[in-house]
């Protein structure tokens, strides 16, 4: 039986926030919009990713904060409670049920189509519900893969896939505390889940085949983070590998090392990088690579495809892995989009409003371990290494005395990288509790490319933790 094609003027295959944003910019446009999405409508970061692992985090921030205050200190007793912790975090991913952001689509005017969407040629996508039907969709502009990533786990270990590790799904939507985690990974969700997970009572380990924590921020970071870690009862092992694994009932987890040694763990998290949702997406029916991150030009336009019909915004096209990243380049494609569709060029020079130029040197980020880490920009590695010429300015954050009213011992460290031929900031990196409120007015110095002589005169409110801006600006002045 032939299936008489659907026409829209937008298709967006992948309704998490990247998705979710391109749509409604389209529609808001008056241009027809269809969203297709497999899963749940809201993605990755609303159900097993940002908001529950914020809500496991941020009791334990709340915690350490009463803790390193005398006459607050003295008010709490005894540890987090892991039952409350964790209803809290389910009402946080919405108890896994996505009817709230199904009638967002709904007042929004968006229409949904539920099944696994696949490109089958120019404006086409096909889609296949659960039921094994089939729709066809037709585009009159712009078809959006805005399917985001997976977790990678690595290939040629004996007993991984028989062991059922947890990636960042299970880590973040575990019914119950495990009595043993091994952490496998020093990144970003690695030293996140190994905080809250011990603060919920786990005994953790965690397993880094480098040297370090965080190695893509200044090593600093990693290393206050690692103190961190160590002073909650983490333990931390570098320079090992897991050689095989091997789930025994009634044990747990039994982790088989480099050189012999021998660890048990109730759960084991793989925690070791991303590869892009493509491999499935009928990339090769308008002839791109399947399981490949989709290059795409600063509108979000992909290379490689003729007609300037086919986008990919968010984690799918490698630019910037992270939430908020991927809605600004929602912002930026669907712009892109509705002036196609009127019939006007891009206007790169009208704020920018259709060039992402902020995905890589200004996309701001914040680990939300404790002690916290925020950056933007380039650390001084990366600014060497692209060739600026550049000095840094370093200062202790538990001098300011806005940080210190935080806590009777705070510790902490700020670092600006200062461009000495064009007299901006291109980086900044702040470590310590409650650093995350510093992290926009780094970005808009960033970004912004804002003169040294101009930021000068942005006066920093006392006492705050900002007051460490005159000191990173002295320094970059004298």
């Amino acid at each position: 039986m032939t299936t008489t094609p659907e026409e829209y003027d937008v298709i967006v295959v992948g309704a998490g926030p990247t998705g979710e944003n391109v749509a409604d910019r389209t529609a808001a446009a008056g241009l027809r919009t269809v969203i297709v999405e497999a899963e749940l409508v809201g993605g990755e970061c609303s159900y097993w990713a940002c908001m529950p692992s914020k809500a496991l985090l941020r009791p334990v921030a709340a915690l350490a904060a009463a803790r390193a205050v005398a006459g607050a200190r003295e008010a709490v007793g005894g540890g987090l409670d892991a039952a409350a912790v964790l209803a809290r975090r389910d009402s946080f991913a919405s108890h896994w049920q996505d009817d709230g952001q199904v009638q967002w689509l709904r007042d929004t005017g968006i229409d949904l189509v539920r099944g696994h969407g696949r490109l089958a040629g120019e404006r086409t996508v096909t889609v296949e519900a659960e039921d094994g039907s089939e729709r066809v969709l037709t585009a009159r502009h712009a078809v959006a893969v805005c399917t985001g990533s997976r977790p990678v786990l690595p290939e040629g270990v004996p007993g991984l896939a028989e062991a059922r590790p947890w990636t960042n799904r299970e880590a973040t939507g575990a019914p119950a505390v495990p009595g043993r985690l091994a952490v496998v990974g020093g990144g970003v969700v690695g030293v996140e889940m190994a905080t809250a997970w011990r603060a919920l009572g786990s005994e953790v380990v965690v397993l880094v085949r480098g040297d370090a924590l965080l190695p893509r921020m200044e090593p600093f970071a990693g290393e206050l983070v690692a103190d961190g870690l160590r002073a909650a009862g983490v333990e931390l092992r570098f320079g090992v590998s897991v050689a095989s694994l091997e789930r025994v009932d009634g044990v747990g987890v039994a982790l088989l090392l480099e050189g012999g040694e021998r660890l048990t763990a109730d759960e084991v998290l793989y925690a070791t990088g991303r590869a892009p949702r493509t491999a499935d997406v009928g990339l090769e029916q308008v002839g791109l690579k399947p399981g490949g991150w989709m290059d795409v030009d600063d509108s979000c336009t992909v290379l490689g495809v003729e007609g300037d019909w086919l986008y990919a915004a968010g984690d799918v096209n490698h630019r910037a892995l992270l939430t908020h990243q991927g809605k600004y380049q929602a912002r930026i494609a669907g712009a892109a989009i509705v002036a196609r569709a009127q019939g006007r060029t891009l206007d790169t020079a009208r704020w920018g409003a259709h060039a992402a130029s902020a995905d890589s040197a200004g996309a701001p980020q914040v680990v939300f371990t404790e002690p916290e880490v925020a950056a933007v920009g380039l650390t001084l590695d990366a600014a060497e290494r692209a060739g600026l010429r550049v000095k840094t300015v370093d200062h202790d954050l538990g001098a300011v005395a806005g940080a210190s009213l935080y806590g009777d011992d705070y510790r902490g460290r700020a670092r600006v990288v200062f461009d000495l031929d064009r007299q901006v900031l291109v980086g900044a990196t702040f470590v310590g509790p409650g650093v995350a409120e510093l992290l926009h007015s780094a970005t808009i110095a960033v970004v912004g490319e804002v003169p040294i002589d101009r930021l000068w005169h942005a006066v920093p409110a006392y006492p705050t933790i900002s007051e460490v801006w005159l000191r990173l600006l002295e320094g970059c002045r004298g």
